[in-house]
């Protein structure tokens, strides 16, 4: 079957066919993901009924993995292996979580605008999430374009920007929701890292913003001007024309750049349906910007 790409909206997202996920990709696959990448930031491929390892075999085409997504969580308690975020509301029993459940609460970070791992001094590369059972009664997970985003902003804002760096944490993001103790160690593994506002990416050489409920603020700039600032261009880049839904389909798998996209997983009853999400997730290449001195 010869791959074909699909268009979804007009700035973000496409469907791809004529690729089997679960066996070994050829070169020339791999290059037709990466092209599709570049140009649609998400693709779609629906149909792939994929085990664990498939789909760690599958991402390791596209990058070195992301270990140790689910830091809220013991090793005694994943459900999967460390090289999976475990984005399901499932236990280790395979039982639905507690609604005061510790690793459900800090789930609800996923229903914010944000971007992979930005709290990471390297952050992600691409995202690819596997619907192995989904919901119709919400859990849509929502894409908006950084790159359409930017190209909309007014020229005297996107030179305003352009040298901007921002301090990302999970402190910050789950402050939003009302966490705001952390153990000493904690705070250690949750220092703010430095990312630039405004990237360039390097296989289509267009920039876009680099957005994320993870920021706290703007180096230089007294904290509430900057968290201002930051919600401005939050509003501005998530606008029903940049953005693409996803209505999930079982067995979809779903690749995203973090590079140039955020996202967010709409809410659903967690606490009485099931939905079990898989995601693996590449490094990009390394840091956008210099790390403050430890």
């Amino acid at each position: 079957m010869p791959i074909e790409i699909t268009s979804l909206t007009p700035h973000i997202g496409a469907r791809l066919t004529g690729i089997d996920a679960r066996r070994p990709l050829t070169p020339p696959e791999v290059e037709a993901i990466d092209e599709g990448m570049n140009r649609h930031a998400v693709l779609v491929l629906p149909g792939q009924d994929i085990t664990d390892e498939q789909q760690l075999a599958f991402t390791r085409n596209f990058g070195p993995l992301e270990e140790g997504a689910n830091s809220t969580v013991r090793n005694s308690e994943l459900r999967l292996a460390p090289a999976f975020a475990d984005v399901s509301n499932l236990d280790k029993e395979g039982q639905k979580l507690a609604r005061d459940n510790k690793r459900r609460m800090a789930s609800l970070g996923n229903r914010l605008w944000h971007s992979d791992a930005s709290f990471r001094v390297v952050p992600a590369k691409y995202s690819i999430l596997s619907g192995r059972i989904v919901t119709t009664a919400g859990g849509n997970t929502e894409f908006a374009d950084m790159r359409a985003a930017y190209d909309d902003l007014d020229a005297a804002t996107k030179a305003e920007i352009e040298e901007l760096i921002c301090e990302h944490s999970l402190i910050y993001s789950r402050g939003q929701l009302g966490f705001t103790e952390f153990l000493p160690d904690e705070r250690v593994a949750m220092r703010p890292v430095r990312h630039r506002l405004v990237r360039t990416h390097p296989g289509s050489g267009r920039k876009s913003l680099f957005l994320s409920a993870h920021i706290g603020t703007i180096i230089g700039w007294p904290q509430p001007e900057a968290m201002a600032f930051i919600r401005d261009l939050m509003e501005h880049a998530t606008q029903p024309q940049f953005v693409y839904a996803h209505r999930w389909t079982q067995h979809d798998l779903v690749i995203w750049d973090n590079r140039t996209t955020m996202h967010r997983v709409r809410r659903f009853d967690d606490l009485n349906i099931v939905r079990d999400m898989r995601r693996t997730t590449t490094r990009s290449d390394g840091p956008t910007a210099d790390q403050e001195a430890a």
